[in-house]
């Protein structure tokens, strides 16, 4: 359906190239969204643990997403007035030298590089440099050790490729044929420190990747930084115009982090969906056990960015949905309802603690604070009172628990936190953010646009083709506040004992939970169980 378009433009488009589909939409300076439009792709898996995407699928459904925004907004090319974008992050693309691409595109999601990450983390001479601490296990997920597995296994591939990117990178050539790095992939996924002179060159030689340099964008550029105009290749096959303005990019999260304006020091972003990210700015280097951080200049220049994560969060409510409340969706999806909205009506009246109910929500695994991929979840105070609403109530609990871990950590390093501003799905849910809340007791702030990934990328088009003096004063004018969600302080003072037996509650399983994921683990590759 077509929007009406009251706004006066300019207008500018932001891209949100995601995992699962290319989301295209259209702004106006006052942060009013005139229209979105959305084109799925798919993932492959060729084995276990890998996850790949074809980049000429990204380039259809990116066009086709831009052809159904400009229709569907009526608004003519002529009054996009910039472009930017942000993409998954650790996302890797080897193109050759005239920019195709050799191979399909290795996702943020695959894990191939397992024993290139095990190599670094057991190294000694860079250790410091790790994610900003030194304290958390390197992931297999980032760019160093997806490269030197392209090296190691695929070195045919690695040798032709003139670029190895990230897929923000990809979006920006195909726009501009320009080829540049945004600092948010640089600093937080590649381990490239300003403050430390740059790229950390020791490091990538140990983990034996250290000719890639050669395949990295030179330019480093800001967020938001003017980096050229549309190619009249790219505006004919998008149906804009050429030397349309396009600003440097980020990835998806902090794309996100920029359209809930969580740009000053003591605001965090939280971006819900299956997972929950929490990220936000301090004025100075931080660092600490429990979380990620602090990345010099990753989203603000002159400020450092922290990062904390739970890997399941409303995919285990989704698990609780689907698996144990059957009853309830058929229900539902007889009269209407959403089956999440009976089963919070269900829970609402429940005490804090779920009447002694505790549940650690590391189905998936830890992120942070232990970034442990062997953690599983836990349940226990179960008495024959406990009925299907108790756990429902203990799962939303554990994933305000698991927040309110992370806060703690980062507090402990000298980081707090005032004040909290959340996107995505949970927010659908007002039960569970005053829950959150009260959980953390910090006050909750939801805005007027829920999409605040995509309208973060219009964000940085409006600064970057000169319509606000900075990134500031364009998300200052285009995000508004919906409302503030105050924590409940005697509830606050009540789930304090609670949040500290859940945090109590993993190191005391973690030795036997961990021979329990090796023992299923050994026992589905065919070997038979552990010793």
């Amino acid at each position: 359906m077509t929007t009406p378009v009251l706004s006066q433009g300019p207008f500018v488009m932001g891209i949100d190239l995601g995992t699962e589909s290319c989301r295209v939409a259209i702004f106006d300076l006052a942060g009013k969204p005139i229209h979105f439009a959305a084109t799925t792709y798919q993932t492959t898996h060729p084995r276990p643990g890998w996850a790949e995407q074809s980049p000429e699928d990204w380039w259809e459904a990116l066009q086709a997403s831009t052809h159904k925004v400009l229709q569907g907004s009526g608004i003519p090319a002529h009054e996009i007035a910039g472009i930017s974008y942000d993409a998954t992050t650790t996302t890797v693309v080897a193109m050759d030298a005239r920019g195709v691409e050799l191979r399909p595109a290795v996702m943020w999601m695959d894990v191939r590089a397992v024993e290139q990450a095990k190599r670094a983390s057991q190294s000694t001479s860079s250790a410091r440099r790790y994610n900003g601490n030194g304290t958390a296990p390197a992931s297999p997920e980032w760019y160093p050790f997806k490269a030197a597995w392209l090296r190691e296994n695929e070195r045919e591939t690695y040798d032709k490729a003139a670029h190895l990117v990230d897929a923000p990178e990809w979006v920006n050539f195909k726009l501009t044929g320009e080829w540049t790095l945004n600092i948010n992939s640089a600093a937080h996924r590649m381990y490239y420190d300003r403050d430390q002179g740059g790229w950390p060159v020791d490091f990538y030689e140990e983990i034996g990747v250290g000719d890639v340099f050669d395949k990295i964008p030179e330019r480093v550029l800001d967020l938001g930084t003017p980096v050229g105009g549309l190619t009249t290749m790219a505006a004919t096959a998008l149906g804009l115009l050429p030397g349309t303005l396009v600003a440097q990019g980020s990835a998806d999260a902090w794309a996100g982090q920029v359209g809930l304006n969580v740009l000053t020091p003591g605001r965090m972003a939280l971006i819900t969906g299956s997972s929950h990210v929490l990220t936000g700015q301090t004025d100075k280097a931080i660092s600490g056990e429990g979380f990620f951080g602090a990345y010099t200049d990753g989203v603000i220049p002159g400020q450092y960015t922290v990062e904390g994560g739970q890997v399941s969060t409303g995919s285990v409510l989704k698990w609780f949905k689907d698996n144990f409340a059957r009853d309830v969706v058929a229900a539902a999806e007889r009269t209407g309802l959403n089956a999440y909205d009976v089963l919070n009506a269900q829970s609402r009246d429940l005490p804090p603690g779920a009447e002694g109910l505790i549940i650690n929500e590391y189905f998936q695994g830890n992120r942070t604070p232990y970034t442990d991929g062997q953690a599983r979840g836990i349940i226990w105070g179960l008495s024959l009172h406990h009925g299907p609403e108790h756990f429902y109530r203990a799962i939303q609990e554990s994933v305000c628990y698991g927040t309110e871990h992370i806060l703690r950590t980062m507090r402990t390093a000298g980081l707090e936190v005032d004040q909290i501003v959340a996107c995505g799905g949970a927010t659908n849910s007002r039960d569970w953010m005053q829950m959150h809340s009260d959980v953390t007791g910090v006050p909750f702030t939801l805005t007027e646009v829920g999409d605040a990934v995509v309208l973060g990328s219009c964000i940085l088009a409006a600064a970057g083709a000169g319509l606000f003096d900075s990134v500031q004063a364009a998300a200052d004018a285009m995000v508004h506040t919906a409302e503030v969600i105050e924590p409940d302080a005697e509830r606050h003072e009540e789930y304090k004992f609670y949040v500290d037996k859940y945090i109590d509650t993993y190191p005391r399983l973690r030795e036997p939970i961990h021979e329990m994921t090796a023992h299923i683990s050994a026992r589905g590759s065919g070997k038979g169980g552990t010793e």
